[in-house]
């Protein structure tokens, strides 16, 4: 093998490219024998040939790259397998799923955590996106630029340069959050009782959260005996345990603007005719969203839903990047996912972490298929 990086990596694309050249017309062949084993004419032949051969690259990277990986994290959730052991792995049987379900209390608070980040963080997040989404569909000036702004965070997404941007906004001394609370609540009194409320009930509601993954209550016992928080208080997003879950649920409030497109779509699908004989009959905004827009974005709010429940149990990026190397309090935050790369790729236990991604995949299809199970008694799709 040559010993320049440069000639290595071109001798390695050089090697995919005819490797994918060759699994492409390999499975287009076979295809085409299959045909015409079957009877088939010559034109339904070259047909299928082509089909298969154009489609061979992602049929060939989802067994490789999905469906291998797929079979060997099942097999290693059975074993002992660690990659730091010269060893060959051990077959453990379900040990590993007996110790996750009801010895380990780490993957137990990890479910809390990420219970709090669903509960919570995903109402937020859909109901910021419906109120944007009413803004948006309103006929006003500059309606293509907020569309873009408030899309822009999709665009971004949680990569490493955005979050660690976000790390700084949210210090508690100089970031420009805390900073723009603190003038407001300076210059505001309402606005000043207002941050001190949200404050208060948000610790009352972590610490409770923090209470069941350890069994103690002490922390929430201080709160309440602490009582109302003082004139100068603010959030301590990166520096307190009763902040960590609220700053990453502040990230995904940040990144709603799928879901508000989707909203949009279905209120621009909306009849205009059913608005205009609401408001021959007199009704208000309101009524006219709560009574109309709303039941008619049903489908689209069951779509949210899902994919939303989904992106928050497997919430990973921002807690990585925020809390990593804060460890004092990462453990208040770790999610399930976190967790799973814990297990993994910092203890280096491919079986075990290999049975946390399996049930982390059971509990997902649970909670979708519960979904499913329950969209007929609120989902409307008569309209269309």
């Amino acid at each position: 093998m040559p010993t320049n990086p440069y000639l290595n990596v071109l001798l390695m694309a050089l090697f995919t490219v005819i490797f994918i050249i060759a699994c492409s017309y390999g499975l287009g062949s076979v295809a085409r024998w299959i045909v015409r084993k079957r009877g088939g004419s010559p034109k339904n032949q070259e047909n299928t040939f082509a089909g298969y051969f154009f489609a061979a690259p992602w049929i060939t990277g989802f067994l490789i790259f999905v469906l291998v990986p797929l079979a060997f994290s099942l097999y290693w959730s059975f074993t002992d397998y660690r990659v730091t052991s010269s060893a060959p792995p051990n077959w453990k049987g379900f040990e590993n799923y007996q110790t996750i379900l009801f010895n380990d209390a780490g993957f137990r608070a990890s479910i809390i955590n990420t219970l709090y980040l669903t509960v919570i963080g995903l109402p937020l997040q859909m109901g910021v996106a419906l109120f944007l989404a009413v803004l948006l569909n309103q006929k006003m000036k500059g309606e293509k630029i907020f569309r873009m702004a408030f899309y822009l965070p999709v665009i971004l997404g949680f990569n490493t340069a955005v979050l660690l941007c976000w790390r700084l906004m949210l210090n508690t001394g100089t970031g420009i959050i805390n900073q723009i609370i603190r003038s407001l609540s300076n210059a505001f009194t309402p606005i000043s009782y207002l941050n001190r409320t949200v404050i208060y009930v948000q610790e009352i509601i972590t610490g409770f959260f923090l209470g069941l993954n350890t069994g103690k209550y002490n922390l929430l016992m201080n709160i309440l005996e602490a009582g109302f928080p003082a004139d100068n208080r603010v959030p301590l997003w990166v520096q307190s345990p009763l902040w960590t879950k609220m700053s990453v649920i502040m990230l995904m409030v940040w990144g709603c603007g799928a879901m508000m497109l989707i909203f949009l779509a279905g209120l621009n699908n909306i009849p205009k005719e059913l608005h205009e004989a609401a408001e021959v009959d007199g009704a208000t905004g309101w009524q006219k969203f709560w009574k109309i827009s709303f039941p008619l974005l049903t489908p689209y709010i069951f779509y949210n839903l899902v994919v939303g429940l989904i992106a928050s149990l497997q919430i990973f990026e921002p807690i990585f990047v925020l809390y990593r190397d804060n460890q004092p309090i990462i453990s208040s935050t770790i999610s399930m996912v976190y967790y799973l790369w814990q297990k993994t790729f910092s203890h280096f236990e491919i079986g075990y972490g290999s049975a946390i991604s399996w049930v982390i995949l059971v509990i997902i299809l649970i909670v979708t298929v519960i979904q499913f199970r329950l969209q007929d008694r609120w989902v409307t799709y008569d309209i269309y």
